[in-house]
């Protein structure tokens, strides 16, 4: 019994370190929207899609995360398990801005694409106002994201 009761906070602690560890192996690459640069993880596979950026307690200034999809199609977001506030902008194929929306922690509320996109870019609530990023607008950067799996 007590080795039970040692062994379980053990492994509950090492797989808390391997989903860590999973959730850092995400590629990054560098964005660009105008003169801003923007650090992005990239979400390209169904997995990491899926995780995004749930439980994380806080994102830098200037990172966000690329969401690379298989089909360019009218996408929806939302943020259960998510704990930041969050702005998404939808691309096309070329990486121009289809709309973007902002996003509040821990809702189930769906956030979609206004027309078919192929990638979403989540970064901080407001990154996009502050700076005057809108529609029309390219994501310059996001045809050299890996291939969607």
């Amino acid at each position: 019994m007590k080795t039970r009761q040692i062994l379980t906070p053990l492994l509950l602690a090492a797989g808390l370190l391997l989903c860590a560890a999973a959730r850092a192996e995400m590629p990054r690459m560098e964005l660009t929207a105008g003169f801003h640069r923007i650090e992005a993880e990239v979400a390209a596979n169904q997995d990491d899609r899926m995780q995004g950026l749930m439980q994380r307690s806080r994102l830098g200034a200037g990172q966000g995360m690329l969401f690379v999809f298989p089909m360019q199609q009218r996408h929806c977001m939302w943020m259960k398990n998510t704990l930041l506030p969050l702005s998404v902008a939808f691309l096309d194929e070329e990486g121009r801005i289809i709309n973007i929306r902002d996003m509040q922690p821990q809702t189930e509320d769906n956030h979609c694409a206004d027309a078919p996109a192929r990638y979403a870019l989540e970064m901080n609530q407001g990154w996009f106002a502050t700076r005057g990023i809108k529609p029309g607008m390219k994501i310059s950067g996001v045809q050299r994201a890996p291939a969607p799996r």
